[in-house]
């Protein structure tokens, strides 16, 4: 009953390692084996849906689809077209100004005067005009010179320029995130076939305990001590498969990709690697990050704001021309039977003489905010140093680390070798096994975890030295 119990633990133990993927994730499986291979090799992916239309998605795969699909990058594409749209409403005052009127008027009342008849010896009343005017017009006005429009003109460039780098600002945290999240993913999916494969030789160490047990030859607590490491695996398997759900759902919403569709994740080994190295010798220039570049821009826009107030004092000239047509009687239906054209043309100048001291105001807020961008520059390189020392040490000391624990799982897989054939000797109690076991399973874990780690270390220093492309 023993042996039969033996036989169906180890039957489930593989079944789960086969189907505990969630079906609604669709994630990557690797095809399992028993023999031990090295982490990161390439590996046949096989599509879990029963469909078999769930798309492939690499890294760059993941970061060109979002920067196509994600909502803020398009409502920071949509914004650039605003700022062009609202220059163009800015400068419509260069161009003319055609208006159009008209005015229908029935005097009610009007006032009257008197008429000498007959030699001055007899008055009369009569009226000063007629009862109905009908006065159309045509108004045409022309700019010659205006300071809002030429501050409009001046910054509208600025305006657009601001617009983009906010885009660009965009695209970058958006690269930066999806690369990072996508990393995780990917650590995630690793350490599942990790476990995968660990459980698998769990279950052929638990078998062997208990052939030996039956023989005589070990005690009943090794085959206890095998089930044990193997229930703590098998929980470590189902909590990383579970963790990819959310993972998946986090990637997908930084990328917009809808939720009712599914996709994998696949890699270019060599290529990873090969990406793991960046010089770090190189010198961190301030001009390259975004940031610096958006305040350059607002101090630009500042300085065409004080030139504004500066010269705000200067007149305001412009030309016009008018023609009304005045048509009038005294009865309705006669009204458009005569008319009296009138037109002029003319140049209008306004000079600003005394405003309550507001232009001296202005121009004295536009300089202190001037300042506080100035100040600004100060924090923002202070603050930008600081990210690159951060991610530059990050960065070497987690690479470091890497290659230790490399080297960590070529000896965990070594001891784990000798050690159990040791044991198959009976030259070492099971406890070694286990020991060895537990200490291979960690160094993995510990190696995959620096790897991605390294990862995304690396994308924060390049995000920090402005070297993210896109």
């Amino acid at each position: 009953m023993l042996l039969l119990n033996t036989c169906l633990l180890c039957l489930s133990v593989s079944a789960f390692a086969q189907n505990n993927t969630p079906k609604s994730v669709s994630a990557p499986v690797v095809e399992p084996d028993t023999s031990k291979v090295s982490l990161l090799q390439p590996v046949k992916v096989k599509d879990t849906s029963k469909s078999g239309a769930v798309e492939y998605l690499t890294l760059q795969q993941c970061i060109d689809y979002a920067i196509q699909h994600q909502p803020g990058v398009n409502i920071a594409l949509i914004n650039v077209d605003v700022a062009k749209t609202t220059n163009l409403i800015n400068l419509s005052g260069a161009l003319p100004q055609v208006n159009a009127s008209g005015n229908l008027v029935h005097y009610l009342q009007q006032s009257s005067g008197s008429a000498v008849i007959d030699s001055g010896t007899t008055t009369t009343a009569t009226t000063t005009g007629p009862k109905y005017t009908f006065v159309p017009g045509v108004s045409v006005t022309q700019t010659i010179f205006n300071p809002s429009l030429l501050y409009a003109y001046k910054s509208s460039a600025l305006y657009v320029k601001q617009a983009e780098q906010a885009t660009d600002s965009t695209k970058i945290f958006l690269v930066s995130s999806v690369s990072k999240t996508f990393y995780t993913l990917l650590n995630n999916l690793e350490q599942i076939n990790v476990l995968k494969e660990d459980t698998a030789q769990f279950g052929k160490s638990l078998r062997d305990a208990y052939h030996q047990y039956k023989g005589g030859i070990v005690d009943e607590t090794d085959y206890e001590q095998a089930e044990i490491t193997m229930n703590n695996t098998m929980a470590q398997l189902k909590q990383a498969n579970e963790n990819v759900v959310p993972q998946y759902a986090a990637l997908k919403k930084l990328m917009g990709y809808p939720v009712d569709k599914q996709f994998n994740v696949v890699f270019d080994t060599l290529e990873m690697m090969k990406g793991i190295h960046i010089d770090t010798a190189q010198q961190l220039q301030f001009e390259k990050r975004i940031e610096f570049q958006i305040l350059n821009t607002s101090k630009s826009l500042q300085d065409q704001l004080v030139n504004y107030y500066r010269y705000s004092f200067l007149p305001t000239a412009s030309a016009f021309y008018n023609y009304n047509r005045n048509f009038q009687n005294d009865h309705l239906s006669d009204l458009f039977s005569s008319s009296y054209p009138t037109s002029q043309v003319g140049v209008s100048l306004t000079i600003p003489i005394f405003t309550g001291f507001s232009r001296l105001n202005n121009l004295h807020k536009a300089k202190l905010q001037r300042q506080i961008l100035d100040w600004s520059e100060t924090d923002l390189k202070s603050q930008i140093n600081t990210e690159y020392t951060s991610a530059l040490a990050n960065y070497k000391s987690n690479y470091y680390n890497l290659q230790l624990l490399q080297k960590n799982v070529t000896l965990s897989k070594r001891v784990y070798f000798v050690v159990t054939l040791q044991y198959r000797q009976g030259i070492v109690p099971y406890l070694n096994v286990i020991t060895a076991q537990s200490n291979l399973i960690t160094s993995e874990i510990n190696y995959l975890n620096a790897l991605f780690q390294v990862l995304s270390n690396k994308i924060d220093l390049q995000k920090a030295m402005g070297n993210i492309t896109y």
